[in-house]
């Protein structure tokens, strides 16, 4: 395909743009055409937010496109662009991770990735706006079963992508920002402009192409064990799919709450928030409980990265011991990072002076507290 280009005549004019429609014929654009063809295809709030960050980043390859296929990404985008903008809402892809992947692919270190989405909260409330009263709930319900729940059951998921093909899938804002992050993204700016989330992601390193990713009620989470090993940690599910790599994200945009955990942590689903209320969301421990990895009490298993904000000696204190199912913080109910840390401190060397004693000394109050006071993490 013949490729036209057109050299700014001044500064104020952006470089120029190789475009992609989504007949995926190429021709470069200056930008009063790019101009254009975006106002054509989306709201004006929409076009000033792609064209302020592409302006912003004075980029000298931009590929515009509207596709669902990640083949169309492997088949017709050159490699090295400075940014790929595709208009075609995320809800409708086949596979996402797989488009993802091939957008990385070709972009450069630092290039520019703008999609959009309609994440469950908004399509939620447009279901719930369109439907006579006495139905609302029946047809939510309906509609979030059969397009969030069958295509990630395993005996569903083939008869769901054969009705609808894969178009307008459910999908949350912490697992489309969590399969970005994945997918060697970093997360720059997310918007909502007229019931769609636009977000712009940065590419800063290869996909992470993980294969162990899971939509089912139990997971394992990677944590850190005894003499630094890492262990598969049963729990159920509280967070939405592919949260765990929004992990570093959520900690640097919320700060911390009572109890060291952090402040409104749109990662966790509302079922999420009830079973960590009454820890139902880890009677799966167990496992690791009998499987000799965990002891009954002792320290939270941590996430790397939480075990690396704590202070070298702890992390070198904490290793020498196994985890726990009932760690000191409900005996001590900490606050505080630092009174978190200081609580464990505490425990770890009159463990290592008397283990016995210690851990029934412990139980005893944190039965006190849990059962008899009432008292709970969040």
């Amino acid at each position: 395909m013949q490729k036209s280009t057109i050299t700014p005549t001044n500064s104020n004019v952006r470089p120029k743009l190789t475009v992609v429609q989504n007949t995926l014929q190429k021709k470069t654009l200056n930008t009063n055409e790019l101009d254009q063809l975006l106002i054509k295809k989306v709201n004006n709030t929409a076009h000033e937010y792609i064209s302020n960050h592409i302006t912003s980043h004075q980029l000298e390859k931009v590929a515009l496109l509207n596709t669902r296929s990640s083949q169309d990404i492997v088949l017709k985008i050159s490699k090295n662009n400075s940014a790929i903008i595709n208009l075609r809402r995320i809800n409708d892809y086949r596979k996402i991770n797989r488009f993802f992947e091939e957008v990385n692919k070709k972009l450069e270190v630092n290039g520019l990735f703008i999609n959009n989405v309609e994440t469950h909260d908004v399509r939620k409330e447009r279901i719930l706006k369109k439907v006579p009263k006495p139905f609302k709930l029946i047809y939510y319900v309906a509609d979030f079963a059969f397009h969030r729940v069958l295509p990630k059951i395993k005996f569903t998921k083939a008869f769901y992508y054969r009705k609808t093909k894969g178009y307008g899938r459910v999908l949350t804002r912490a697992e489309i920002l969590g399969r970005l992050y994945s997918s060697g993204f970093e997360i720059l700016d997310d918007k909502i402009i007229n019931g769609i989330l636009y977000f712009v992601a940065k590419k800063v390193k290869d996909p992470a192409y993980d294969t162990e990713a899971t939509y089912g009620p139990l997971i394992y989470l990677k944590r850190v064990g005894k003499n630094g090993k890492i262990i598969k940690v049963a729990k159920v599910r509280t967070m939405h799919p592919y949260a765990e790599y929004l992990q570093q994200y959520v900690f640097n945009k919320n700060n911390l709450k009572e109890g060291g955990k952090i402040k409104n942590d749109f990662r966790i689903s509302k079922l999420g928030k009830l079973f960590r209320k009454y820890w139902i969301d880890e009677i799966p421990m167990l496992i690791n409980l009998v499987k000799g990895e965990m002891k009954l009490i002792g320290v939270r298993p941590l996430s790397q990265h939480y075990f690396n904000l704590y202070p070298d000696n702890l992390q070198s204190k904490r290793t020498l011991f196994k985890p726990g199912l009932l760690p000191p913080f409900y005996a001590d109910m900490p606050k505080t990072l630092n009174e978190i840390t200081a609580s464990e401190m505490k425990y770890l060397m009159a463990y290592e002076k008397e283990p016995f004693l210690t851990d029934i000394k412990y139980f005893m109050k944190i039965v006190e507290n849990i059962v008899w006071k009432g008292k709970r993490s969040a």
